[in-house]
């Protein structure tokens, strides 16, 4: 059966509303769906809770009510099989009386797989693969990186100066970037379930690294702080080990053990906010997912460069990155891209700690 435009239109707002709670539902997958009629009009829509509450068909059905009889699903991750904390999404649609189901990523674990079938079974009609890779791309790359790779999505946030500067050369960094970049950060720390710095950055700047709003006020949630400190540099005073949010210190020896560590603690998607050092250490590694360059239009000359030495001698050894988007952020600009070549080279088993960044 063909694909609606109003089922297109669906899915679109289904990616939107898994964005919106990326960073709450870990180790959960951040989903969303919309529930619509015959004619194509919206009834209901839901996203994810946190852990243990509804999944998102089941807010998407409590809003369309009895209405849901003989409409259509359009979900971003095929609906679950199996009983957990909650019952399975698919008996829900199927109690539901829907007629179909659009599905954009097929579930790729055994244990909650198996939905599509038994809504087949159940004589409704499934649609999978729909504008599946905008779906990955979205709020669902975070979860799906741990099922593949049994580790947390890393997104390494950095702002810098036209040259590449992340400091001048006697270590001032306050501020770089203009106030809607800053405010962008904030918006990203809420996406994420950590933020890792090293102590170099622990030391110099001395960040507190919570989600705050533009009147400085701390969001109701907070992802965990992390700060890797293999030497014990970290003082009691430090402000990261206030108790606006929970810290964990990390003795990790490298970006893998680090990940490894934060993977058991149901963290699926961090922030790398650290300096130099650690930046390079997690490129080197080839564990850097996306990046997200804030670029102000100032020089420095001199001073930290924005990423350390990734044992690259040579241009036809550089790693290369994509392009994705782009976007004006008051006076500065914000670059995001995504890896396209690793290297193992260099730095990727030196101490992440990182120092003086």
């Amino acid at each position: 059966m063909t694909v609606t435009s109003a089922e297109r239109a669906a899915m679109a707002r289904a990616r939107e509303l898994g964005l919106r709670v990326l960073g709450t539902t870990s180790p959960n997958p951040a989903v969303g769906a919309v529930v619509l009629d015959s004619a194509g009009t919206v009834l209901g829509e839901g996203a994810t809770s946190p852990p243990g509450g509804p999944h998102a068909e089941v807010h998407a059905l409590g809003q369309a009510g009895d209405r849901a009889r003989g409409g259509t699903a359009v979900v971003t991750l095929e609906p679950c099989a199996h009983t957990g904390r909650t019952g399975p999404c698919a008996d829900a649609l199927l109690a539901a009386g829907v007629a179909r189901v659009v599905v954009a990523v097929r579930e790729p674990t055994q244990l909650a797989g198996g939905g599509a079938a038994r809504l087949r079974a159940g004589g409704v009609d499934v649609e999978l693969g729909v504008e599946q890779s905008a779906a990955e791309a979205g709020a669902l790359g975070a979860w799906l990186t741990g099922v593949r790779e049994r580790r947390p999505q890393v997104v390494w946030k950095v702002a810098t100066t036209l040259d590449g500067r992340v400091a001048a050369v006697d270590g001032t960094s306050r501020w770089i970037t203009g106030p809607v970049a800053r405010a962008e950060v904030h918006r990203l720390r809420a996406t994420c379930d950590a933020v890792v710095v090293g102590s170099g950055t622990a030391l110099a700047d001395d960040p507190q690294l919570t989600v705050r709003d533009a009147g400085g006020r701390p969001a109701e949630a907070q992802p965990l702080r992390v700060v890797v400190d293999r030497r014990g540099r970290l003082p009691a005073t430090a402000r990261v080990l206030d108790d606006a949010a929970p810290t964990h210190v990390s003795r990790a020896g490298t970006p893998a053990a680090l990940l490894a560590e934060l993977f058991d603690r149901n963290v699926r998607r961090v922030l790398l906010e650290g300096g130099p050092t650690l930046a390079a250490a997690f490129l080197a590694a080839g564990l850097v997912d996306e990046a997200v360059v804030h670029l102000a239009p100032q020089l420095l000359g001199g001073g930290p460069a924005m990423v350390g030495d990734l044992g690259i001698s040579t241009m036809s050894a550089a790693l290369h990155l994509q392009f994705l988007d782009v976007t004006l952020m008051g006076g500065d600009v914000q670059v995001r891209l995504r890896p396209t070549r690793h290297t193992g080279a260099g730095t990727a088993g030196a101490d992440p700690t990182g120092g003086g960044s």
